[in-house]
């Protein structure tokens, strides 16, 4: 893992395996190649989230069997503890994080059984109070996705986390938006700064759009994890895929995170090192406007500002300005005092 100073990228595996554990390995592969931090599947049983009758969302509907229910489509799609162990164990050997979103307290109780340093809860969980309970009485750094969310239940998903014993100083907030895809005019960006200013705490992005510039926005406005879905196609059937970013634009997108940290700085103005090298060149100095001779005063009419800038700054204008030339100097010679 990286320093924890820089933002931290996570690649959304989420279900685009399919419910393959072949594909799910493809994701791990593609997401440690682009510089993902961590890959996060989904944890969950059908039985446990859903009901029998509960309805597919518009997206999943476009994006899925229509005859399909969202209870079968879940079902389709669980990862089996055997599984997590051998990603878990894949994930070591690629180099990457793992890491998983539990969508029930089974899985919540398996994912702490096999060791997570943090919990990630999704957004439709911001409203389940034994669940937030419960992930807050492990103490361990939280990250919270808040699609669909007002400040108010904000509030109220942190308070019941401090109060089950996980200090806010380890809640990272996530701002997202909960469509598939998200069109840009509701991303609404600016609402991850005011989650910063009202509730003191970290804040990240989950992003839902088709492309990668407000995450790498959202990096320039001070997000320190941003999680976008990774896909192999976006053609491929699947109620994410849509909205995820192939391979080589998952790379494109971590990479220019990784440009924009370095060009954020340490927000102290002072000329660079690159630059240095500029300074006698584009700055201009005091010099002769014409042939003066030693005994006469300096004046506007024989003083001009021009380049290079290695001789007397003009911000000396008025220190040099009367006073008498100590010797000849000729037309646009440095002047010297």
């Amino acid at each position: 893992m990286r320093d924890s100073s820089v933002v931290s990228i996570i690649a959304e595996a989420g279900v685009n395996h399919n419910g393959d554990f072949d594909l799910a390995k493809r994701l791990v592969n593609v997401a440690a190649e682009a510089g993902a931090d961590l890959v996060k599947f989904q944890t969950f049983s059908a039985k446990q989230i859903a009901t029998q009758r509960a309805p597919k969302a518009e997206y999943q509907t476009r994006t899925t069997d229509h005859s399909q229910s969202q209870f079968n489509m879940l079902q389709k799609l669980e990862l089996s503890n055997e599984m997590h162990h051998a990603l878990i164990a894949y994930c070591q050997k690629c180099g990457i994080g793992f890491l998983s979103t539990a969508f029930d307290i089974a899985s919540l109780d398996f994912l702490a059984s096999i060791g997570p340093d943090r919990f990630k809860i999704p957004s439709g969980e911001i409203t389940n109070l034994p669940y937030l309970r419960h992930v807050g009485a492990f103490g361990k750094p939280v990250v919270l996705s808040t699609g669909m969310a007002t400040l108010g239940e904000i509030e109220d998903a942190i308070e019941a986390l401090e109060a089950a014993g996980t200090p806010r100083a380890r809640i990272t907030v996530l701002h997202c938006n909960t469509e598939y895809p998200t069109p840009m005019s509701d991303v609404n960006l600016r609402a991850m700064c005011n989650i910063q200013k009202a509730f003191g705490v970290s804040v990240g992005y989950s992003d839902h759009t088709e492309g990668i510039e407000v995450p790498v926005a959202a990096v320039a406005l001070g997000a320190t994890i941003i999680e976008k879905h990774l896909t192999l196609d976006r053609n491929m059937p699947g109620p994410d895929h849509k909205a995820s970013l192939e391979p080589d634009q998952f790379k494109a997108m971590v990479s220019a995170i990784r440009n924009i940290e370095q060009a954020l700085g340490d927000g102290i103005k002072r000329p660079s090192a690159s630059e240095a090298k500029n300074k006698t060149i584009a700055r201009k100095s005091l010099v002769a406007a014409r042939p003066i001779r030693a005994g006469e005063p300096f004046t506007a009419e024989n003083v001009a500002v021009k380049r290079p800038g290695s001789g007397l700054s003009p911000m000396r204008w008025d220190e040099l300005i009367g006073r008498i030339a100590s010797r000849d100097f000729a037309a646009d010679e440095l002047i010297e005092i």
